[in-house]
């Protein structure tokens, strides 16, 4: 029932608006942290290197890989909503645009402002989406399938598969630095001080409050 409301268009109308807004910032925010040269975030590293070694825009393997790890949701027990599938087209176009449009940091202060200001809109992009609630992204699905099927905690399942794919995107040539560690740890705080001010009904926590009460697995 819950993936079905997610596609109901008439219900989802008045979030569609706060979803597309979201997106399109986390896209700006990764475009940022691109041109800052300081490091990204370990699915962005990955999505950097595999870039530099087929020679295509980051943003575009970043469409093309969601869609195999969208397809991983099904074994999973994992189902999409609206949100989901406008998440793999929408981030990954606006971090082309957001590169084309932003000029290459070519100084350690403005290295230093655009990684700053990149977690922070990255921060502000996710709460916004989050808050629409039309389905989770592909990566975050994946993790939540991970604990669903196999009994992971979700810090343990997105620990993992974050340090794998890390690792992954620097042997590949992925900008690691002083932004994937500003990022791993700040924008878990960063997205709780946004969704206070985008999601003052408290629709994400309530949500998320139903479904571990159903399992037996609050306060986890």
């Amino acid at each position: 029932a819950e993936h079905r409301e997610r596609f109901d268009l008439r219900a989802a109308l008045p979030r569609i608006p706060g979803l597309l807004v979201g997106l399109v910032l986390f896209g700006v925010g990764i475009g940022m942290m691109v041109e800052s040269g300081l490091g990204l975030g370990p699915w962005e590293a990955l999505h950097q290197g595999l870039a530099d070694q087929l020679g295509i825009q980051i943003g575009t393997v970043s469409i093309l890989l969601g869609i195999p790890i969208l397809l991983l949701w099904w074994p999973l027990g994992e189902r999409p909503g609206l949100g989901t599938i406008l998440n793999v087209v929408l981030i990954g176009a606006s971090t082309n645009w957001a590169i084309a449009l932003i000029p290459t940091a070519d100084t350690v202060p403005t290295q230093l402002l655009l990684m700053i200001g990149g977690v922070l809109v990255i921060g502000l992009g996710s709460a916004t989406y989050l808050s629409a609630d039309l389905g989770p992204g592909p990566r975050d699905g994946l993790m939540t399938g991970l604990h669903h099927r196999f009994g992971w905690s979700i810090r343990r399942a997105r620990t993992a598969i974050e340090l794998i794919v890390l690792v992954i995107g620097w042997a590949l040539g992925g900008t690691i630095g002083l932004g994937t560690v500003v990022f791993a740890l700040g924008i878990g705080p960063v997205i709780q001080v946004f969704l206070r001010i985008v999601d003052r009904d408290d629709r994400v926590g309530r949500r998320r409050r139903a479904r571990l009460e159903a399992e037996g697995v609050l306060g986890e």
